[in-house]
């Protein structure tokens, strides 16, 4: 994928990754099972070139594990309310300890999303249980940074599953 049309290029696409989106990621185990956690946030590289997910240990042991063993990694990122969709792939992903104000990013993510999805009925107590590791526990949360190698649109429609090119 050439780097200067990358969609991480895109504003919008940032924006929307870093935003109140529903983020999960999944790896495979080595018996080639898949693993699935959702994540508590998204960041992009300054350069961006690489991505970030924060994940909880007590609840994504299996992908952390998965990610330790061969670095494949699939990220979908979703708008709860357009159902906008993106997938990233990448095969380099590596766990690494939060960074300078990663736990401020965490929190703030989880009270985006909360304001996204509450005007729809959605409760904050359900919101907040949905995300808990628990919340106050930033020592259970780690990151995992990866490069994509290909990037896919999963909106649901006739361009779900197409490669993304120069535009998101």
């Amino acid at each position: 994928m050439n780097p200067q049309s990358f969609p991480l290029a895109h504003d919008a696409l940032v924006a929307l990754l870093e935003g109140g989106v529903s983020v999960c990621v999944a790896t495979r185990g080595r018996d080639g099972l898949p693993s699935l956690s959702r994540a508590l946030g998204c960041k992009v590289s300054r350069d961006r070139r690489r991505l970030s997910v924060f994940l909880a240990r007590s609840q994504a042991a299996d992908v952390l594990e998965d990610v330790r063993t061969h670095g494949a990694i699939a990220l979908v990122a979703s708008h709860p309310l357009t159902h906008r969709s993106y997938q990233f792939k990448g095969t380099d992903a590596a766990v690494r300890p939060l960074g300078r104000g990663e736990p401020a990013r965490i929190r703030a993510y989880v009270e985006t999303f909360l304001r996204v999805v509450e005007p729809e009925g959605y409760s904050p107590r359900l919101i907040r249980a949905l995300f808990a590791s628990p919340p106050e526990t930033p020592e259970d949360w780690v990151a995992v940074t990866f490069t994509p190698t290909s990037a896919f649109s999963q909106t649901p429609g006739p361009s779900a599953g197409d490669p993304l090119g120069d535009a998101p």
